[in-house]
């Protein structure tokens, strides 16, 4: 093998794949990217220059340029696309190559694929990518998951192109199998989580308290100062702000109300269902997506049911009292994703470290936050963690939030002014805080109806009754 023979591969070279291949020939590695549409691949030797990046449209001859064993990564949309860069892939390989998909596949996708291509000899891991467009450029947060041995030849280029916090890469083993992609999974989930949520906290500015654009920039400027810093509470600040050429408005109030979605946010929700594991805060953010697609039922009906609402008024407290609000919700967010990711590592045997992936979303990914350091010292503190919400530390931060957030979302619903997000956080707070439940009635009704039996308190066994006295 020639000596220039490039040490990583990047099958995909839209935007993600391109400036990922780019970040890695910034450190001094050669790679190669292939794309069968020559315009990516003549911007790619464009935007390389003299970096050590080949660019290829032949499948046949990308293969060539890498040295054995060779480490592909696919960056191409999930589904049936992958499967068949798969096929194109394998009859040109050899054993003991390896095959990465970065993309967001669903994770038994991938638990399908690793088996597939076990067979051939080769190795397959699925990998979660977070940071978009810049983060693959500047350093992104990466989860890998599947074969260690495999994860380990590429180890040093991932470490080295990853964000950096406190020196750390953000980047680690995540687990065998699909673990990666699940992961990737459930940070989407609770990235829907927060963005809805930041949405409603701009709502109840905008209509509840009447403040002007310039307003809201500031307050999300100075929350972004404080414990709320994030990436997503950073860009919220800088859409604030930003207008077109020669345009007098804000580009966002020219933006239509229908928020669109790839699918990840919903497969968060369903496997959540499946292993009983309640999202209310996620579950809330996918159906908010949805409801916003049906503008013309939203216009017919506001036209139907004219709203009597009460004005909110003293701006100044109020807005402490969403800051607390908001960031109350959050972590209601953060704590149900996190909920879910120890349930799945133990029905599919991931063993998940949860400081480790907290450690990892610090920087470089969309769900960064200032936050995500209280979550990794919760898990440093007792790996074993059932819930976030059970950490001494959190419950203290929590306990402080919870007046100033039953103040905003009682104010929301006697103005009308919708905020579903926030209440299904506090609503599961609330529930999951209560020593004892309802559901002894809804038990009591499917035994009535159903014969669906009940346990009682203080005795063991199960039980039916025939509730209707003849």
């Amino acid at each position: 093998m020639k000596n220039d023979s490039s040490v990583f591969g990047i099958i995909g070279m839209g935007t993600m794949g391109r400036n990922l291949l780019l970040n890695m020939a910034d450190h001094g590695f050669n790679v190669s990217g292939l794309d069968k549409d020559e315009s990516k691949i003549t911007l790619l030797r464009k935007e390389a220059g003299s970096l050590p990046v080949k660019g290829f449209s032949a499948v046949q001859d990308f293969i060539n340029s890498l040295q054995t064993p060779r480490a592909i990564m696919m960056l191409v949309p999930a589904g049936k696309i992958v499967d068949e860069v798969i096929q194109e892939l394998t009859p040109l390989l050899s054993k003991g190559d390896l095959i990465i998909d970065g993309g967001n596949s669903h994770f038994s996708d991938t638990n399908r694929r690793v088996e597939e291509l076990k067979d051939k000899g080769l190795h397959f891991f699925g990998m979660g990518i977070s940071g978009g467009e810049e983060g693959a450029r500047r350093g992104p947060s990466m989860m890998p998951g599947g074969d260690q041995k495999a994860y380990e030849v590429v180890r040093p280029i991932f470490e080295a192109v990853a964000a950096k916090v406190k020196g750390d890469p953000c980047v680690t083993y995540v687990g065998p199998g699909a673990s990666g992609h699940f992961v990737k999974m459930v940070h989407n989930g609770i990235e829907y989580g927060i963005m809805q949520l930041i949405a409603e906290a701009y709502e109840f500015m905008k209509r509840g308290l009447k403040l002007s654009d310039e307003k809201i920039h500031a307050t999300f400027k100075k929350w972004n100062e404080g414990r709320l810093q994030s990436f997503l509470i950073e860009i919220t600040r800088d859409i604030f702000t930003f207008k077109e050429p020669g345009v007098d408005h804000l580009l966002v109030n020219d933006i239509k109300d229908e928020a669109r979605s790839k699918g990840t946010g919903k497969w968060t929700s369903q496997i959540a269902m499946d292993l009983q594991a309640p999202l209310t805060v996620i579950d809330t953010a996918v159906s908010m997506r949805d409801l916003s697609k049906y503008k013309a039922l939203r216009t017919k009906a506001a036209e139907l049911y004219k709203k009597n609402t009460t004005e909110i008024t003293s701006q100044e407290s109020l807005v402490d009292a969403l800051e607390s609000a908001l960031y109350f919700s959050t972590i209601i967010s953060y704590a149900q994703g996190m909920h879910l990711l120890s349930l799945a590592s133990k029905e599919f045997k991931y063993d998940l470290k949860m400081d480790s992936i907290a450690q990892i979303w610090r920087g470089g990914c969309i769900i960064r936050s200032s936050f995500l350091q209280d979550i990794f010292d919760a898990y440093q503190n007792d790996p074993s963690l059932p819930h976030l919400l059970i950490d001494n530390s959190i419950q203290t931060k929590v306990s402080s939030l919870i007046p100033a957030t039953r103040e905003v979302v009682s104010l929301a619903i006697k103005s009308g002014i919708a905020i579903p997000g926030f209440t299904a956080a506090i609503s599961y707070f609330d529930s999951f805080t209560s020593e004892r439940m309802p559901s002894n009635l809804i038990q009591a009704q499917r035994d009535y109806f159903g014969a669906h039996t009940y346990e009682r308190i203080g005795k063991e066994g199960v039980f039916h009754t025939q509730w209707i006295v003849k």
